[in-house]
């Protein structure tokens, strides 16, 4: 039997054998002297080394396929020594064909340039070869593949496989054959890679410690990256790659590199120090301060410094966001963020903690910064529903409380298990309601149930500046429609001091202290108030009429010294004057030098006051305006000319009703341009003490 060392299964020898038992005996192409003596033999030998079974199959094999014509096909019993594989000859023909190779070269071996040599021709041979096939041995491995010599008019046949080849062979049975050589690999299959070596990733290291040393980070990441490829376990490496990340800025993947560093080698002192030092730059104190505490010795004072001193101040921030200003929490969070790496982003617990601190400030602009944060964050993460709550007690504070609410709905769909956000929703519905309740209650004129509505939304949220400025200004319009001028005023006070540029509320206290006489400190509110808008034409006419009621103010009160209210008729008019007259006439006190004085002043009261065109000069204030100013030629034929009177009083003059004639003559002076008195003015046109002649009355200064 034939072996065929590279069949891979049995199925697939016999199937070499079948198609072996096809093969052209003689070739018309060949004159190898190994034809005569293998075709004598070839038809008994195969005969002989084929089973029983095999037959059987090669018969069923053959009845099933179509035969072609006689001589179409070479027999199957015959052999062509230069296309059958030298593993399938008879033994005898391998053991020749092996000498063969030993005679010709015996010492040409070159595996890496191998040649073709064409060896002399075997001598024939009539030897019948034995019937019984020897075991074939393994062959010496030759570089010089045999073929059969050729006549030089007859074409170069194929090389001959030899046991270069790696195939087996004996020389005429004397001898062990020798091995095969080792079998050569596709060149397209995977090549073995060799192992690394510690010595080239060192190489990288000490490369990656060149570029770190001149300051050139990137190229050091990459070299410490080489070198980690080929050692990933090597903690070295890794760590000193951390160490460039960080110098480099890249503090999240130096803090990955460090945790990774950290793992495989957990007790090393140089990685925990620098995974220490990383979570200080990164502004993760207490996590600096627990790797501080693996360190076996423990690390120095100043390597645990910046550590602590940042843990103070998020202390000394807390601690004032709780019982102190927003401006010592802003200072501390500043004085931490020192610390922080170059270019390391405030963390995020932090820029909520400086939101809260602008929301204790309270101010406007602080209101303004804490929006800005809630931004920042919520550029970051739209569905942050810490920063949502934060813009949205922002707008709270700035009394847009529609808009929080929908900030606390947007964040409780984002987590709806936020207590934050429920709480502030329910403090913000409550509040609005309050202070819609007591505005319907100011307007239908119910003062003091107005006052109840917004005392109690007060009471809700005293930290809330914005939206208690506001009900504080309330309130205060309340209490003034009661001629409680004093606690007006005060609530004004409160509503300013939660927002000083609250100009609502400085407009209502100047009214008030107008109301209660206080008129120079009314007009001093309402010329800041110019001075900060000078274009408000509301704010210039009540810069008027404060500073005439300042005039009126410090000329002589004749309700005052009738002892009677504003709003008197004749009738209580006449009956105080009556009284006053009595009590301070000079007969009855002739020992009180003022008392004639004050005699006098009754009297002109008196003549004021009932006399319904002076009165009305008297309290629209006209008899202090001076009527020259302006005027061209009042009193000798004047050029005419705009007095300098405020509108609204002129139409109120005008407006006025008018008792009597036309216009009369008893105009003050003969020229053209005087204002003349309408019916009923002064008697001969002259000027009487305290109204000067010419201007009508019936109006009232509103």
């Amino acid at each position: 039997m034939s072996f065929n060392l590279f069949s891979k299964s049995p199925r697939k020898s016999k199937k070499t054998s079948d198609n072996e038992e096809g093969i052209q005996t003689e070739s018309p192409r060949s004159t190898s002297p190994l034809k005569k003596s293998y075709s004598r033999s070839s038809k008994s030998k195969e005969e002989e080394n084929i089973k029983p079974e095999e037959k059987q199959q090669s018969g069923s094999t053959k009845s099933s396929r179509i035969r072609p014509k006689s001589g179409a096909y070479p027999s199957r019993n015959s052999f062509d020594p230069n296309t059958t594989h030298p593993l399938n000859l008879p033994p005898d023909q391998l053991r020749r064909l092996s000498t063969q190779v030993r005679m010709s070269e015996p010492m040409d071996i070159d595996v890496e340039s191998p040649s073709v040599r064409i060896p002399s021709p075997p001598p024939a041979t009539t030897s019948q070869p034995s019937t019984q096939p020897s075991t074939p041995k393994p062959a010496e491995p030759a570089s010089k593949p045999a073929s059969k010599s050729a006549p030089k008019s007859a074409p170069k046949p194929a090389p001959q496989p030899s046991a270069a080849n790696g195939q087996n062979a004996s020389v005429n049975g004397e001898g062990p054959p020798p091995p095969p050589p080792a079998h050569k690999s596709n060149p397209a299959s995977p090549q073995a890679v060799a192992p690394p070596s510690p010595e080239e990733a060192e190489a990288f290291k000490d490369a990656g410690n060149r570029f770190y040393k001149v300051k050139q980070y990137k190229k050091a990441i990459e070299e410490y990256t080489k070198a980690i490829e080929v050692m990933p376990s090597s903690s070295t490496y890794i760590n000193n790659r951390a160490a460039a990340y960080m110098a480099a800025g890249q503090y999240y993947q130096a803090l990955e590199d460090s945790k990774r560093a950290d793992q495989l080698d957990p007790n090393n002192h140089k990685v925990l120090l620098r995974l220490a030092r990383i979570y200080i730059s990164m502004g993760l104190p207490q996590e600096a301060m627990d790797t501080f505490g693996r360190i076996q010795p423990p690390p120095s004072a100043k390597d645990m410094a910046p550590a602590k001193a940042m843990l103070q101040h998020l202390a000394s921030a807390a601690d004032a966001l709780k019982n102190g200003t927003g401006s010592m929490a802003i200072h501390s969070i500043e004085q931490a963020e020192r610390l922080l790496g170059v270019g390391v982003p405030k963390p995020r617990k932090w820029q909520l903690m400086r939101g809260e601190a602008y929301l204790k400030m309270g101010n406007v602009n602080a209101l303004g910064d804490a929006q800005n944060v809630a931004m920042s964050l919520l550029r970051g993460n739209s569905q942050d529903p810490e920063a949502l709550v934060l813009r949205g007690r922002a707008l709270y504070s700035q009394g847009e409380n529609e808009k929080a609410m929908q900030h606390f709905r947007q964040a409780l769909t984002c987590d709806p298990d936020y207590r934050d956000a429920v709480k502030y929703l329910r403090l913000v519905r409550k509040v609005d309601s309050l202070k819609t309740e007591g505005n319907a209650e100011f307007k239908a004129g119910r003062y003091p149930n107005a006052i109840a509505k917004y005392s109690e939304a007060l009471e809700l949220d005293p930290t809330n500046r914005g939206t208690n400025s506001k009900l504080l200004q309330n309130r205060a319009l309340c209490k003034s429609r009661l001629k409680d001028y004093a606690a007006a005023i005060e609530d004004c006070d409160q509503a300013l001091q939660l927002d000083p540029s609250y100009t609502k509320a400085k407009k209502t206290k100047a009214t008030a202290l107008g109301e209660s006489g206080q008129w120079e400190d009314a007009v001093r509110e309402l010329k800041q108030l110019q001075e900060q808008d000078p274009s408000d034409a509301g704010i210039a006419r009540e810069v008027r009429r404060a500073e005439l009621e300042l005039k009126k103010s410090k000329r002589k009160d004749y309700y005052k010294i009738l002892g009677v209210e504003k709003d008197a008729d004749d009738s209580q008019i006449k009956k105080a004057y009556r009284k006053a007259a009595i009590i301070h006439h000079p007969d009855k006190n002739r020992d009180d030098p003022h008392a004639e004085e004050r005699f006098k002043d009754i009297g002109e009261a008196y003549e004021t006051l009932s006399d319904s065109e002076k009165r009305a000069r008297y309290d629209s204030g006209v008899d202090l305006e001076d009527p020259m100013d302006g005027f061209g030629g009042m009193g000798g034929g004047g050029g005419g000319g705009g007095m300098n009177i405020d509108p609204e009083i002129l139409m109120q003059m005008f407006g006025a009703q008018m008792g009597g004639g036309g216009m009369g003559g008893g105009g003050r002076g003969g020229g053209g341009g005087g204002f003349h008195n309408f019916g009923g003015g002064m008697p001969q046109g002259g000027r009487t003490r305290g109204a000067p002649q010419g201007f009508p009355g019936g109006f009232s200064f509103q």
